[in-house]
């Protein structure tokens, strides 16, 4: 902010008068000068951020003001104490559970720098690490921009000596040859016994089958790893790895929620004798509360904790919404 201070003319020509009448009047000369500070840093506390914003402070005076009590202007500038946010994030989590399957839902994404919009498949103990295995597949739509997309499976043994995944992240990202946060599209992951496939509007855009191994470990057939029933899901959040999706700033946000809009979602069970795929059921969200399918997150997710109050349904879509709020 500048803080621009002047005196009035009249107030000019009362010291010019002084001056002339007092040979032992005493002067004081304030030069002006702008002095800029440009502080910005982040402090991890979880799921919040700490930032302190630039600010400058420019004084201009008069020159040749007699020093008076009544007559000397002093003014101090003051600088913006620190702003803080907690990031919240969403997380449509599902009930039900299964082994191979089709899974489609028509939707909008969200893309600013540091958020991953997101649908996937998931072992719901894969996160407990130790003698748990990671089964997951997923469909990512990244903060470096709303055009590209990534494809992934990603696995781990259960051995509580193996730290890391092994993960078969699409590399280019996909291009969808659109933006995705501004239209409607149809996404699907088809999972059977013999390969893994990933779909936009209908066009199969990957496809992982049995004997294509990745790592050293006995997970490096991933297709074939994938032993364990999963969860279908949808999530809405911020990571701290910049190099993966851009820095997260949070300032995308100060004009209000982004929104991962979803219109449906359809899921097809997988007759493994004849290689076909039936509908079991399919989510309008119609109604004004989530069904039966589903339940939401609640956990810490890196940047942000998800809330139950950024999973809304309303208009016949259900909103993923990543938000902010003053602390």
């Amino acid at each position: 902010m500048k803080h621009v201070y002047s005196f009035p003319i009249a107030l000019i020509a009362s010291a010019a008068m002084f001056i002339a009448c007092s040979d032992d009047a005493t002067l004081t000369h304030v030069e002006s000068y702008e002095s800029q500070h440009d502080h910005s840093f982040e402090v991890n506390t979880g799921s919040s951020e700490t930032i302190i914003t630039s600010s400058e402070t420019q004084i201009t005076s008069s020159e040749a003001l007699p020093v008076s009590s009544a007559d000397v202007v002093t003014s101090s500038s003051s600088v913006a104490g620190p702003v803080t946010y907690t990031y919240y994030g969403a997380e449509l989590s599902g009930r039900d559970q299964f082994k191979y399957g089709r899974f489609e839902a028509r939707m909008k994404m969200v893309s600013i720098p540091g958020s991953v919009s997101s649908m996937f498949l998931y072992y719901d103990d894969s996160w407990m690490k130790d003698t748990y295995v990671w089964n997951e597949i997923d469909i990512e739509v990244l903060g470096k921009g709303g055009t590209m997309w990534q494809s992934n499976i990603i696995t781990r043994e259960g051995d509580p000596s193996i730290k890391s995944n092994t993960s078969s992240e699409s590399k280019p990202l996909h291009e969808f040859g659109f933006d995705a946060t501004e239209d409607f599209h149809l996404y699907a992951i088809v999972w059977t016994p013999e390969y893994v496939a990933w779909e936009i509007d209908s066009v199969e855009i990957r496809r992982d089958t049995l004997g294509m191994s990745r790592g050293t470990h006995a997970d490096a057939d991933q297709v074939a790893f994938l032993t364990e029933t999963q969860s279908l899901r949808f999530n809405l959040w911020a990571s701290k790895s910049a190099g993966w999706v851009g820095k997260f700033t949070g300032d995308e946000l100060a004009d209000g929620p982004k929104e991962q809009v979803i219109d449906y979602v359809r899921v097809y069970a997988y007759d493994e004798a004849t290689k076909t795929f039936t509908q079991s059921w399919q989510d309008d969200f119609d109604g004004d509360d989530l069904s039966d399918h589903w339940g939401v997150g609640n956990w810490e997710m890196e940047k942000v904790e998800l809330s139950s109050l950024n999973v809304v349904v309303e208009g016949g879509f259900c909103k993923l919404r990543l938000s902010r709020e003053a602390n």
